[in-house]
């Protein structure tokens, strides 16, 4: 079982006994090569947490995201620590995918995530993000009852430190929830093929299905949708780049097994 899951419990004395799992709407995970690690279940959307300092990875947030498409999770970037004065260029960065539709939410979990609440509503959703980002600060802001552990992050190493070791529910109201996950340095996925990785770039869509070749690549081959698509700006060529590197970095994966 991963946190999110919908149980029925038996009440024993002073403990509880689990005696039916629900079938599972929606699981995010990870996974390698060699294995898969489970984050959550259940979960309606995804918050992808960033902030200017230190320093996030696009290429992890895009990656978090396309896990999420997969499993029809709705996506939401929250930029923390507005204050900073890095945080014009921190919102520049992500325009790459706000321009495809992801919502954004810039707020200071130290003064003030009233921006945030309405996004939750309604919703089960899944904080996310690399250390030092803030998501232990915000969980506090939301939940005065948390006492999530927060701390520091390191100037001269540009990150973070782990404070949260485990998932963990936070219950909204009757209709909403949040989940707290430890912080990311990787997010794998050797779990989606060529085609769901290619479907889970929400802005590709309409292209796919479309090339001279029903085998295509997507790399340089005439015809092909996509490549046309980003020569004539239809679509993000840096985008384009990232499925091809991630398409290539599971084919040398799965060639090592």
């Amino acid at each position: 079982m991963v946190c999110g899951d919908r149980v029925d419990v038996r009440r024993d004395g002073d403990a509880g006994v689990i005696e039916t799992v629900h079938p599972r709407a929606s699981l995010l995970y990870r996974s390698d090569a060699f294995k898969s690690k489970a984050i959550a279940a259940n979960v309606t959307q995804l918050a992808v947490v960033v902030a200017a300092r230190p320093s996030f990875s696009m290429e992890l947030v895009q990656r978090c995201i396309l896990a999420a498409e997969d499993q029809g999770i709705a996506s939401l970037l929250i930029l923390n620590k507005a204050d900073l004065p890095e945080t014009p260029a921190a919102r520049e960065r992500l325009t790459l995918l706000t321009r495809v539709g992801y919502p954004l939410v810039t707020l200071s979990a130290l003064t003030d995530v009233a921006p945030l609440r309405p996004a939750l509503q309604g919703h089960t959703t899944l904080l996310i993000g690399q250390s030092g980002m803030g998501k232990s600060t915000l969980i506090n802001a939301l939940f005065p009852d948390a006492e999530a552990v927060t701390a520091e992050y390191s100037e001269a190493l540009d990150s973070g430190r782990h404070t949260t070791t485990h998932t963990r529910l936070h219950r909204l109201d009757a209709d909403s929830a949040v989940v707290d996950s430890p912080g990311l340095q990787e997010f794998a996925l050797q779990h989606l093929d060529a085609s769901a990785l290619a479907h889970a770039f929400i802005e590709f869509r309409p292209f796919l299905g479309l090339c001279r070749f029903r085998d295509c690549k997507h790399e340089s081959e005439p015809g092909c949708r996509l490549l046309e698509a980003a020569t004539a700006g239809e679509i993000d060529p840096a985008r384009l780049k990232l499925f091809q590197t991630l398409r290539r970095l599971q084919q040398n994966a799965a060639q090592r097994l």
